[in-house]
Parts: structure tokens; sequence; C-alpha cells
């Protein structure tokens, strides 16, 4: 009977146990966690703060799922040692436990830059459910929040906060919103739509320092002004968390380097989700994580899965906005891409080409036809004789099945 460990109760982890189990049902699994809830819906945790959904709402898996298959849940615990020659993992209580695979599934945690002044009380960052019970309790006596960073789980994060009364101020390095999602006439259209909202920007604006004054901060601006909150919300990013994988002499690039069939260079233990890198390309998302898990967990439990990537999409769910990004978006516009933007309507739709192939697309306002250009995208089709017809607001995108 082989024992399976998977560290790590993220989507990949979860992924991977759901995989074994379809093809090993007697084989042992354990996963680890340092969190004390089991799996649960990360991109949910903005709804979470803004009290439109409960906890249990968000979580994917229960309790009584992990009894369903077999699977034993180590919650609050952290794995802080694995010997591949032996192939026993150590836990921070000194516990040991022996594997025949290792599932290296760690994740990522939020990155916060070297800021004077980010690890005053007040100053937060949602990556975690403890996150967000941390930001709901600071919430509650505040009145403003500057959030530093204006990606997507930020200005997701800050619409939950707006929504319970916060007045929100973003300041984004970059001149441009979603600068990895959005192009300079898309992002803009979006910014005027959560100004309409009541968001406040400070664009192309670094943070030099974040002081204390009174019972209240202060996000001072470098060459600007000073900003007061009652909670700065950080949100420039995450990191892999790799400090398993240095300890065991993995090769590390943007991530843990991973084989297509998600093997690390370390006998019988692979790696998945965000902490990895696969063909030169480190993805951080959820459909990515996912997809890796279950080739991981499939060839953990003696199959041959091969992961060949995932087409980079990400969705922004602000009440009254849809926005869909897919692959390749051309922010600098130096291919071919087929423009519609309706101001009246709030449209903008750019579907980006390379040799008569759809490589990306931007949907803001109306995401009708993101499954089927994500399909396109996948499927690399030639689209030579729809050209003239991809940019019309009433465009069949069935035609692209």
């Amino acid at each position: 009977m082989t024992t399976y460990i998977i560290i790590g109760n993220g989507v990949a982890g979860n992924a991977a146990a759901e995989s074994i189990r379809r093809h090993d049902r007697e084989g042992v699994i354990h996963i680890f966690t340092r969190e004390h809830v089991p799996f649960y819906y990360v991109p949910a945790l903005p709804d979470y703060v803004a009290g439109e959904k409960e906890a249990d709402k968000i979580i994917i898996h229960k309790a009584s799922w992990y009894d369903e298959h077999k699977i034993e849940l180590h919650l609050g615990t952290v794995v802080t040692a694995v010997d591949p020659q032996q192939k026993i993992v150590t836990t921070a209580e000194g516990d040991q436990f022996r594997y025949d695979k290792l599932l290296l599934a760690t994740g990522s945690y939020s990155f916060v830059p070297p800021i004077r002044g980010a690890d005053l009380p007040g100053v937060m960052t949602l990556r975690t459910m403890a996150d967000a019970e941390a930001i709901k309790d600071r919430a509650r006596d505040a009145k403003q929040v500057v959030l530093i960073g204006g990606g997507l789980l930020g200005l997701e994060a800050g619409n939950g906060l707006r929504k319970i009364g916060l007045k929100v101020t973003v300041v984004e390095f970059f001149p441009r919103l979603l600068p990895r999602q959005m192009d300079v006439p898309g992002a803009a259209m979006l910014q005027r739509r959560l100004e309409e909202m009541g968001f406040t920007f400070y664009l192309g604006a670094k943070t030099r320092e974040i002081a204390k004054e009174g019972d209240r901060l202060q996000v001072l601006l470098e060459g600007g002004p000073s900003l007061p909150a009652d909670m700065v919300l950080i949100s420039a990013g995450v990191r892999p968390e790799l400090a398993l994988a240095k300890a065991l002499g993995l090769e590390i690039d943007k991530g843990v380097k991973v084989d297509d069939h998600m093997r690390t260079g370390l006998p019988d233990i692979y790696a998945a989700g965000d902490l990895i890198e696969h063909r030169g390309r480190f993805y951080g998302i959820w459909p990515a994580a996912q997809e890796q898990g279950r080739v991981a967990g499939a060839n953990m439990a003696g199959q041959s899965a091969v992961y060949e990537g995932t087409v980079p999409s990400n969705m922004l769910k602000v009440v009254g906005i849809d926005l869909l990004s897919a692959g390749e978006i051309d922010a600098e516009g130096r291919m071919e891409a087929l423009v519609l933007q309706d101001e009246a309507k709030k449209i903008y739709r750019k579907v980006v080409l390379q040799d008569n192939v759809i490589v990306g697309a931007i949907l803001l306002g109306d995401i009708r036809g993101g499954k089927e250009i994500q399909a396109a995208i996948k499927a690399k089709k030639d689209v030579s004789l729809l050209k003239d017809q991809l940019a019309r607001p009433d465009f069949d995108f069935s035609k692209l099945s």
C-alpha cells in the first residue's frame, strides 16, 4: 500500500488528492496545512470581508469530504523538514511521517515591499482566512483604507471594504491599473468605472513610508501627498513559498522547476501550484494550480499524465463590472488587434491575433464569448475567415467553436 503525503491544502493539494484517490482507492493520504480551516476558495475572501458570504459558504471541502475520501487532514500543522533519503517528513511538533510519494503544494504568500512602517499595526495583507478575519476586525472601527497595489485581489478586497462603508484610496506604482491584465485604453475605462463607484486613485505613485500619527496611519508618497488611513492594505503580488524546496536543494528560478509530469529533481517528490515553474513560466493562478495538482496526483498514483500549460486568464469580480483577461493582451500595441470600444455602453473588447490565430483578449463590460475565445486560444484556431466580423458588437462567438 502506497503512502502519499501532500504538504499544502490549497487548490493544487486538493486536486492532487482527488486525482490520487481516483486512481488508488486504498493508498494512505496525509495532507498537512498550517491553516486552521479546510480547503476554501481564496478568490472569495473579499466577499467574506464584505460580509456577503459566511466562512462556511466559501469552504469547498468540509471535514466530511476528507473522511469520505479516506484522507487524513492535519490542520494547523507545519512541516519543518523533509528527509528525501529516509522519505520522512517532520512537523513543528516533532512528529514524523513516512511517505512513498510526496507533493510540495505550499503555494505562495503575500509580498510586502520594503516600505518603512510596513510592520505597523493596521498594515495588512489578504491571502488567507486568518488575514480576512483580521481585516474584518480592523474594519469595524475604520473609515478610510489606503490600498497599496492596484492588482486583481487588491481591487476586489478594496471593493469589499468599500461595500461596508470605508473610503478606499488606491496607490499604484504603474501608470495604469492591472498592468498584467489590461492595456492603456481598457485600464482607463476600468478606472473611470471604479471612480464612479467611489474609488480614488494615485497612479504612477510610490509609497515612501507608512507612519503612525495618533490612532491613525499616514501613507507618505514620494513627491506627493500624505494619505490618512485607519487601515493600510498591501496588495503587491505574491511570492512562491519555497522554504522546504530550498532546504531540499531543489532547482529554483521563478519557482521550483518541474517537468511535464510535475516531477522535481528528487525521486518521488512532486510539486504543483503557486510554488512551481513549468517550461520557464510561473502562473500563480487558480486554474493552473488545479490542473497541475490533477496531473501530479495522477502521476504519483502510477499514471502518465502530462501538463502542457494553461492559458493565463483572470476575471475581476467587482460589482457592476465584468472583466475577463486572457492570454497575450499586447499592452504595447505591437500585434494585430481587433478592437470594439463603446463608451456609452462601457464596453471594451480587444482580440489579439498572431498569424490569424487568437492569442489573447480583453473583455470589459461584456464577457460574452469568453469561454469560446479561451478555447480558441488553446486550440490555436485559425480565424482568418472571421477577422472582418470579430470586432462587431453582435458577433456570434459560437463560430469560434
